[in-house]
């Protein structure tokens, strides 16, 4: 049977392990990779840390596999992948975006983070005030997602993304929109803010509706697992 290489990237304070869930519930047919990227484990020492590690780290990843890849970034993980989309547009076959998107060149997803070495998991409360819902994931999930969360590197936090090759936005993408509907994300998909992501840009998008909070691999696996292979599939 020919699999199709599957690279599912997480989002901040997560490592590869956060996916368990949603790759027990995937068809088969997919030759599935979920990497703990540099700094994320646990003990890690995370001072030098930065994007370029992030991104080089998952390009190693792509030029050791055969054929043309799909790749799957939640969260932080989604500028990640938008910056090895335009460093390998000829090795990626669609790139799906969980709860978030490809970033312009020079954003960040938090400019102005100041710790020095890394940065912890916030607070339910200071999620729910920045707007990242934890809807539908139970109290022992959420227990479990804090008991096995570290601390981000901060250089990878604040880090500007640069990405250059017009070919990016030839790559077919899918947003898969979880906190925030489609018809309500779809006029902020733009360069600049709020999200200074270049999603609306791509030239062939394709929309998915998931209604949950942030975290879909926890709050609703078997559906995102689900939509992740029938876009992987488009």
């Amino acid at each position: 049977m020919t699999t199709t290489p599957l690279i599912l990237v997480p989002g901040f304070w997560l490592g590869g392990w956060a996916w368990d869930a949603v790759v027990a519930a995937l068809p088969e047919g997919f030759d599935v990779h979920t990497p703990t990227l540099p700094g994320l484990d646990p003990g890690a020492d995370r001072r030098d840390i930065t994007r370029a590690d992030h991104v080089r780290a998952l390009t190693d990843l792509v030029d050791a596999l055969d054929g043309d890849v799909v790749l799957v970034g939640h969260s932080g993980g989604g500028a990640l992948v938008g910056e090895v989309v335009d460093q390998r547009p000829d090795r990626v076959r669609r790139a799906i975006y969980v709860d978030s998107g490809p970033l312009e060149d020079g954003g960040a997803i938090d400019a102005s983070a100041t710790e020095p070495v890394e940065v912890p998991l916030p607070t339910w409360e200071e999620f729910a005030a920045q707007g990242s819902s934890i809807e539908g994931i139970s109290e022992d999930g959420l227990a479990e997602f804090r008991r096995r969360a570290v601390p981000h590197p901060a250089q990878v936090v604040r880090g500007a993304v640069h990405v250059s090759d017009p070919r990016r936005l030839d790559v077919p993408a899918t947003a898969i929109c979880t906190s925030l509907p489609s018809e309500q994300l779809k006029p902020m998909a733009h360069g600049g803010p709020p999200f200074h992501t270049e999603l609306g840009a791509a030239h062939d998008l394709t929309y998915v509706d998931l209604p949950t909070g942030h975290w879909p691999m926890f709050s609703r696996p078997v559906d995102l697992a689900a939509a992740i292979a029938q876009a992987a599939r488009a």
